[in-house]
């Protein structure tokens, strides 16, 4: 995504939001973009920075526990971004902030966040499934192979993506099913701070969830004129847990009609603690021919 050296700390550069000051009712925070050779901020850059904005306005003992947001028009990454965050409410447990990201006057990006602090209560958790192969039993894709967007975005990303099916970048292998396995994580160990982790995982959260909707179709990232774009975006933090360490992320598409497809995942640690939940509509169009 970039040609830095070292690209885990170029994401860390990316989430170090700059503090512009408050405005009468908002906070005020400015970013930067990675590069991207689509010549488009990617999505789970902006949610992680949205994240990290909002975050900013609370004590670290509150941390974020779900957000909702959309996306409203493509962003530039040659052009900075501006956060600004509205502090909705403030209650004893949970705290609500509605976050816009901006470019050149206009929203780009849309998201209202809720916040919590940590108490006791009920616990349960769908467990992880049971056969999964291990990340060191799954391969890394060959980028050579790739076409050469896709060579370049994977070969500078900050994240080791391993599927545990076969990869769907330049063909879909095996049936044609709404669903599939991803081991990922970052390159590199980071920072202690539970706030980054949180941000990061929103990052990861965006990378492979779409592509439920195009293994069912044997459709693969490089089929000619296909056109995908991310709609909106749901998370759930449940557990805290570390980007560092290998994840399991878990991914279905429940339907797919007109030009739409929905996704729904679940983020696992290896050791089967479901750390958030994810829920992608995106736009998807396949020329007829």
């Amino acid at each position: 995504m970039t040609d830095a050296i070292d690209p885990v700390a170029s994401l860390l550069a990316v989430l170090d939001l700059r503090d512009a000051g408050a405005r009468t009712t908002e906070d005020i925070f400015t970013g930067v973009s990675q590069a991207m050779p689509t010549g488009r901020v990617y999505g789970g850059q902006v949610l992680a920075q949205t994240i990290v904005a909002a975050s900013r306005t609370l004590p670290p003992e509150r941390p974020v526990h779900s957000m909702h947001g959309y996306f409203l028009r493509p962003g530039d990454p040659s052009d900075g971004i501006t956060f600004s965050v509205d502090r909705i409410h403030d209650g004893r447990s949970f705290s609500t902030r509605r976050t816009q990201a901006f470019q050149s006057g206009v929203p780009i990006f849309s998201m209202i966040a809720s916040f919590q602090d940590e108490d006791p209560g009920l616990e349960h958790f769908e467990p992880m499934p049971d056969g999964t192969a291990q990340p060191e039993d799954t391969a890394p894709v060959d980028v050579e192979t790739l076409h050469p967007i896709s060579r370049r975005m994977l070969s500078a990303s900050p994240v080791d993506v391993r599927h545990v099916s076969s990869p769907v970048y330049a063909s879909v292998e095996g049936p044609h099913v709404p669903r599939q396995a991803v081991w990922m994580k970052l390159r590199r160990p980071i920072t202690d701070d539970p706030a980054v982790h949180r941000a990061a995982l929103a990052y990861l959260s965006d990378l492979t969830i779409q592509e439920t909707i195009l293994r069912a179709h044997g459709v693969a990232w490089n089929a000619p004129g296909l056109r995908v774009a991310s709609l909106d975006h749901a998370m759930w933090w449940h557990r805290p847990g570390r980007v560092d360490d290998w994840l399991l992320y878990v991914q279905e598409s429940p339907n797919a009609r007109g030009g739409r497809g929905l996704s729904t995942g679940r983020v696992y640690t290896r050791d089967g603690v479901l750390l958030a939940s994810v829920a992608q509509e995106v736009m998807v169009r396949v020329p007829r021919d």
